[in-house]
């Protein structure tokens, strides 16, 4: 995730398909409904870039829990956190899971 020309949709997107082959991958960024927190300004401008939702659905994470498997995305996406990323919302799935979920 050293390609800072990419931006950081983009770069999210690659790193969690490298590294957990999901089936499915939705990536929204979220910062413009949280532009008004003042987190999101530097130096008085609005900070873009720093607000996701994301939905992984991976066999990776059989046999995880909730918690094993948000640390899991969080640490994979540190270098993001360093970079001014703000928030993540998650839903982390297997395809399984997720299956029984659509269906209900």
């Amino acid at each position: 995730m050293t390609d800072r020309i990419a931006g950081r949709t983009a770069r999210i997107e690659t790193c969690l398909r490298e590294r957990l082959a999901p089936v499915e991958l939705h990536v929204h960024d979220d910062s413009a409904r949280h532009a008004h927190h003042v987190g999101m300004r530097d130096n008085g401008v609005q900070a873009g870039e720093s607000h996701y939702n994301v939905l992984v659905i991976s066999d990776a994470f059989a046999n995880m829990g909730r918690v094993q498997r948000s640390r899991l995305v969080h640490d994979l996406l540190a270098a993001e956190f360093a970079g001014g990323m703000h928030a993540l919302s998650l839903t982390l799935r297997t395809p399984a899971e997720h299956e029984r979920m659509v269906t209900q």
